[in-house]
């Protein structure tokens, strides 16, 4: 497979080469593309056999569940049940943003996705790029960093290429990443809050705005 890369500006991405990269999400292709922290490996969220080749070309461990994006808060209610208050509050604060929240799954979410925990983590990226090929895609996009696993998270697309040339369809190149540490994960599901890994947003910024609340 021949993988093609398609520049794109990082502020204000050509309407064309977008939609270009959405139709790819809906025919069920791999498209690596740009967010604030890392570039992120895309497919269809529900599309189970698009899913299935996330994990193949990240050499993935299946029991690993994949982070989904979405492009507006109101897309976290189709993915997870129950959103404690908690989880609501750091959503109006960190969306979009460098936070992954883990929350319970919504039944309609495919296993392959959860990995059979039962648990969803979800994140609306702040970049440009990133919020314009979701929406174009006109679903929410499993997206875990563009690496093979066990190696480091790819902040430009040279790296992504390096990876998984030849495994992927398509990466839209928009240049280093800004922030190029991936986000931070909490899991909300548990009380209080757990940070699974500590990423962007650090311990004490989450801490500090959770006792102001």
């Amino acid at each position: 497979m021949e993988t093609l890369v398609l520049k794109v500006d990082p502020r204000n991405p050509t309407a064309e080469v977008i939609k270009r990269a959405g139709d790819a999400i809906r025919r069920g292709e791999l498209v690596v593309f740009p967010t604030e922290t890392v570039y992120g490996l895309g497919a269809d969220a529900f599309n189970k056999r698009a899913v299935a080749r996330v994990y193949e070309a990240k050499g993935r461990p299946a029991d690993n569940p994949l982070p989904v994006q979405i492009a507006s808060k109101d897309e976290a209610h189709k993915l997870a049940v129950d959103i404690p208050d908690v989880g609501r509050r750091l959503m109006d604060r960190f969306f979009p943003g460098p936070l992954t929240l883990v929350l319970r799954a919504s039944p309609d979410v495919p296993d392959e996705v959860t990995a059979g925990t039962g648990k969803i983590g979800i994140r609306m990226p702040d970049h440009p790029v990133a919020l314009a090929l979701i929406r174009s895609a006109g679903t929410p996009i499993v997206a875990p960093s563009a690496n093979v696993t066990g190696q480091p998270p790819p902040t430009s697309a040279g790296e992504v290429l390096a990876y998984l040339g030849g495994r992927i369809e398509l990466i839209l190149d928009a240049g280093p990443t800004p922030l190029k540490i991936a986000s931070t994960v909490v899991d909300v599901t548990e009380a209080p809050p757990k940070i699974l890994r500590h990423g962007s947003i650090s311990e004490e910024t989450l801490a500090a705005y959770l006792k102001a609340e």
